[in-house]
């Protein structure tokens, strides 16, 4: 059996919230992809695990609707949600130079596959991902390097 195959998305890619109120639009490729199976995005999700892609601020913009803070409403790590349905859109951390878009919000997530799998400790026995690098908590800060520059070399490598 082969491992999970890792491609670039086409862009621009456009997504939205479940009722359409929030649009948004990713015009740079994802520096990683993640599924996080921690409490807090068991909760908000209302599944095991978020999907995110990691997209550099510059490659994402709101086309519509004005996102609000949901989750814990934690200035340091703002969840954004769409004011109408609620949906959890998008997150920003404090000082990050990407910000973390819920995958399954792209009109088409066709091509979302986790490359890291975060918070495993707290992982439901039965949600598993083919994710390639799997940590019980957060990657250590000396890893977020070497992954970003694997998952970079993965996807060049199967850029036509």
């Amino acid at each position: 059996m082969s491992g999970p195959v890792f491609r670039p998305y086409v862009l621009p890619a456009e997504g939205g919230c479940r009722c359409g109120a929030l649009r948004f639009r990713v015009t740079a490729q994802p520096i990683a992809t993640a599924a996080c199976h921690c409490r807090g995005c068991q909760r908000m999700s209302g599944s095991a695990f978020s999907t995110t892609l990691m997209v550099p601020v510059e490659g994402f913009e709101v086309l519509a609707g004005e996102p609000v803070l949901g989750g814990m409403k934690n200035p340091a790590l703002q969840h954004s949600h769409c004011p109408e349905c609620l949906s959890w859109v998008f997150t920003r951390i404090e000082g990050a130079p990407f910000l973390n878009v819920r995958a399954v919000m792209l009109d088409d997530p066709s091509r979302f596959v986790p490359f890291v799998e975060t918070c495993t400790a707290e992982r439901l026995p039965w949600a598993e991902t083919p994710a390639p690098h799997k940590y019980e908590s957060f990657p250590p800060n000396e890893a977020f390097g070497p992954l970003l520059a694997e998952y970079a070399t993965l996807i060049a490598s199967q850029e036509s």
